[in-house]
């Protein structure tokens, strides 16, 4: 397939570099450069050398002085100031006749991987302005996110344990996340997400309140309603209740119809306050008084 520079698409991306392999030094800068191309960011600046201009670069140094021993200049893979470090490697396939980082999917390759992230541990702690994310990612294959916002070097896997690697088939669903890496990475901060939504709840929530009142609901009773569909969804998501418990309520009883909200919440609640059997599962007793 033909390829022309900068007119890389996410699939002629995946398709040209999935069949690469065992090759990290020959691959890295190409495969990064191409990779901007195709999330639609601009390509690092040259390298000068100088680290305070060295700002989004390939190769940035990082000095390191370990205890006793003279010091030494590291080569970050691909660095941009304020925004991310990444260290590269390539892996092989099984049946490949080289063997590059490790065969992928092997013990070995596990412990490569995560040594490179304690190497790109390694040099954010030569930069004063430590970067929200550290990256690393087997090129051609898959990516690890891992990432602070606190200012402090406890750096977690991103969004959690369980996905932070995604592979390069996975692209396209991820597009949105590696752009905000390179152009905004704070804005990926669970923290700042979790106060935007909980605001735009508490504004409908508080619309709805209001709605309530005006037809003729007493204030007692729209914040004792509004109370218990609240604990119902924290205890559907914390797994107190069955999965999907409300929600199914919800979506297959009372909005096809919602005649029948008030007799079938009425009934779910009964059962929370007393426990017993729900056609999702059995409840709990919640006791306190809430749904008394």
């Amino acid at each position: 397939m033909a390829y022309h520079a900068r007119a890389m698409t996410l699939e002629t991306f995946i398709e040209r570099w999935s069949k690469s392999g065992a090759a990290e030094r020959a691959n890295k800068d190409q495969f990064l450069a191409e990779l901007c191309d195709a999330i639609k960011v601009k390509r690092p600046d040259p390298t000068t050398g100088d680290p305070a201009r060295d700002l989004y670069v390939f190769e940035r140094d990082a000095v390191q002085v370990a205890e006793g021993q003279k010091q030494s200049i590291g080569k970050i893979d691909l660095y941009k100031d304020g925004c991310f470090l990444l260290e590269a490697k390539q892996g092989s396939e099984a049946g490949s006749p080289k063997l590059g980082t490790a065969k992928r999917g092997t013990a070995a390759w596990n412990v490569a991987m995560r040594d490179a992230f304690g190497q790109a541990l390694g040099y954010a702690r030569t930069i004063e302005r430590r970067p929200p994310f550290l990256l690393t990612c087997d090129i051609g294959y898959c990516f690890d996110l891992y990432a602070t916002f606190d200012g402090s070097w406890d750096y977690r896997a991103f969004p959690n344990a369980q996905t932070n690697r995604f592979f390069l088939r996975d692209l396209p669903a991820q597009r949105d996340t590696l752009r905000a890496i390179f152009l905004e990475p704070h804005a990926l901060d669970p923290a700042r997400r979790a106060a935007k939504v909980t605001c735009e709840v508490a504004g409908h929530i508080a619309e709805l309140a209001r709605e309530l009142e005006e037809a003729g609901n007493g204030s007692e009773t729209v914040a004792a309603f509004l109370m218990r569909c609240l604990f119902t969804m924290f205890a559907e998501d914390v797994g107190l209740l069955p999965e999907r418990t409300f929600v199914k309520l919800l979506e297959d009883e009372c909005i096809p119809n919602p005649a029948k909200f008030p007799v079938q919440v009425m009934n779910l609640w009964a059962a929370m306050n007393e426990g017993g059997f729900w056609p999702t599962g059995k409840l709990l007793r919640f006791n306190g008084g809430l749904f008394a």
